[in-house]
Formats: C-alpha cells, structure tokens, sequence
C-alpha cells in the first residue's frame, strides 16, 4: 500500500464516520443523540430512505437465523446458521449463493470466520459430536469436516485467527473446571486440545455465549480474548501467547444468572477493547451492558451511556479510534467516542455486526436477515 493510498483510505474513512455521525443526528452533540430514528420511522432502512447513513436490508432467500457473519469487504460476505445454512454473496448483497455443507440440517453454524475471497472455516455448537469444524478453499463448492469434537461435556462457542489466517483458537465451555481451548497453526485443516494448566479456573455457572460468533475474538499475531457469564461475575481473559496462558479480569457488566453476562468483544489493537451483552432473555432489562479497556483488558471501564437494551454483536468501525457500532435483537448503537457513550439509530433485529478495511459494515440476524451500512 503507497503512502497516497494510505492516505486516501484514511481520508475516505474519516469522511464516512464524519457523515455516519451528522446522518444519525449526533454531530450537533447530546441534544441530537437522544433520537433513534429507527424507531421514529418504524422502518430497518431509514438510513438510504432519508439519504442518510444507515442499514439497507439485502435479500437472502433465506429463513434461518444468522448468527455467524465474516465480511471480506463491501462485496464479499460470508453469514452462516441454524439449519446447517452458510451463505455467501460477492456483489454486495444483490444475490446469494447457499454454500451449505451436504448433510448438515441439524447442525447450528454460530460462527464463521473468512480466511479470504473462496476460504472460510465455519464452527458448528452443541453437546459432543454437535460440535465440529469445516474448511472450503473453493468458495463453499466443497467442505471438509477438520474437527469433530469427542468429548461429552465440551460444547464450543467461538473460533478465531490471527493476523495472517494460520493460527487461530476455538473456545468451549469448561470441561473439568477449566475452559478449553483448541488450536490450529495450517489454517484451520488440523486442530489440537491446548493443554489448561494455564487457564485460570472457571466459576460456578461459567459459560461462553454462542449468540454472535464474538465470544472469542484476536488482534495481531498472538493476542486472544474471550468473554463469560452465567457465574458470579461476567469476565473477560486474555491470552498473550496464543492460547497458552489465560489471565481474567472482571468486566462490570452484571451477570449471576445463565443468560446474563458478556456476549461479545471487538478489539481494534492489542490494547483497545469494546464489550457488550445483558441478559438475552426477552423483556429483561440489561443495565450497564457495555464496557471499554485501554489496558488490554486487564482492567474494564462501565460505559457512561451504554446501550438501553441487551446487545450480542460489536465492531470498530474501520480506520476509526473511536466510533463503533453494537447490534442487538432491538435494535443498534453507534459510539463516537471510544465505547464512553452509546446512541440508537436503528430498531431493526441483528445478532451480529462486521466490518472491514475498506467501510463494508454488515450485520446478520433472524430469518435470514442481512443488512450493510450505506
């Protein structure tokens, strides 16, 4: 990349939160933040409808529930879910191709991670043999099964690859008192159980939420964080190494009960983290469901104004220190100011969000539900 395209990236980049932030009514400061147009016009795509930024639903075909999303750029996104669905479109959401695996209906694709234009690995969960592994290097055409997990009581949540798309680590639910932890170094064709004597050891009613693909996220070559709730307290731990050693930290936001706690995580840098979640049961409040850390996670910092509601997804916008966006099955949120304050813009249901270098933001949901940022 040339110096003059870097600078024309960042240009680009500052330009579209610049008019994402006056679009949604937020660069005249609090008194215009208050306002959800979402809401106020009943409808998913205020946005391009008023010639502003927002979401712009795009046709799936499809009915499943999608909760895995990986975005390759604005063209290119992959989104998989229940039904054994995986779905892919390389002109912007104007079509897509179903990539399902052959044989997969019962099985439950929570998260998938796109390893380039025609890779991806997708992560199945569930008890036992539910939870498994698949590979495709020829855009979905073909798929082969790497994992297939063989013990009773692992159930994995989450998958992620480093910089550079070789290593990567899948998270289950603890197994003997610990949460383990797999690992591959070729992309994902083989995988391996880390060894737990350097994770610390879970609480009472510790688990990982499947809601969004975003309970396991990475920055950089080697950094990992994954996120809990269910026990007493919802944490965040951090790996340095790759998945070898773990350290946690609590994050505030509430937990103490199975469907309260820290479903997602979005680190722009090995220091700079955003955390969302609540309590996903429906009608339930989720007070104080967002928190930020400029520490790598050692320490967490309770949002000034977070969210009114429970969010599973998150994610920098590209090229930005500070703004952010959070979905959830209620509606979105944007930050502008590093995770300090939230701000709806849109009442649509999203389980997950996704951005890339190049300002395609997507987000993926319930019966098929796709939309980008335009």
């Amino acid at each position: 990349m040339t110096l003059r395209g870097t600078l024309s990236r960042t240009a680009v980049a500052c330009l579209g939160a610049a008019a994402l932030a006056a679009g949604l009514g937020l660069a005249g400061g609090p008194a215009h933040a208050e306002t959800d147009p979402g809401t106020r016009a009943g409808t998913d795509r205020i946005g391009p409808e008023r010639g502003l930024p927002g979401w712009k639903l795009k046709d799936t075909g499809s009915e499943s529930r999608l909760r895995g999303l990986s975005a390759v750029g604005r063209d290119t996104a992959w989104a998989s879910g229940s039904g054994g669905t995986v779905l892919r479109t390389t002109d912007g959401g104007r079509s897509w191709q179903d990539v399902s695996p052959p044989g997969t209906e019962a099985l439950e694709f929570r998260d998938i991670e796109a390893l380039g234009r025609r890779s991806a690995v997708i992560l199945s969960i569930g008890p036992g043999e539910d939870s498994r592994i698949y590979r495709t290097d020829d855009a979905g055409a073909t798929w082969t099964e790497t994992f297939r997990n063989d013990h009773p009581d692992a159930f994995y949540d989450c998958v992620t690859f480093f910089a550079g798309g070789r290593d990567g680590l899948a998270l289950s639910d603890p197994v003997d008192g610990r949460f383990r932890i797999l690992s591959t170094s070729d992309g994902g064709r083989s995988w391996k159980v880390l060894p737990d004597d350097g994770m610390p050891p879970a609480q009472q009613g510790d688990a990982a939420f499947a809601a969004s693909g975003q309970c396991l996220v990475s920055a950089g070559r080697s950094d990992a964080w994954f996120a809990t709730g269910g026990g007493a307290t919802a944490r965040v731990l951090h790996s340095a190494d790759r998945g070898r050693t773990w350290t946690a930290a609590e994050s505030g936001i509430p937990a103490g009960d199975p469907a309260r706690g820290v479903f997602a995580l979005a680190f722009r840098d090995a220091r700079h983290g955003l955390a969302v979640g609540g309590d996903f049961q429906p009608g339930n409040p989720s007070p104080d469901a967002a928190a930020r850390t400029g520490d790598g996670g050692a320490s967490w910092t309770d949002a000034r104004k977070p969210p009114p509601e429970y969010r599973s997804g998150v994610a920098w916008l590209p090229h930005s220190r500070t703004a952010a966006l959070a979905v959830g099955p209620t509606g979105s949120d944007v930050t502008f100011d590093g995770g300090r304050t939230w701000h709806g813009f849109d009442s649509g249901s999203y389980d997950t969000v996704d951005c890339t270098a190049d300002l395609g933001c997507w987000a993926a949901g319930e019966q098929g539900r796709v939309a980008r940022l335009e």
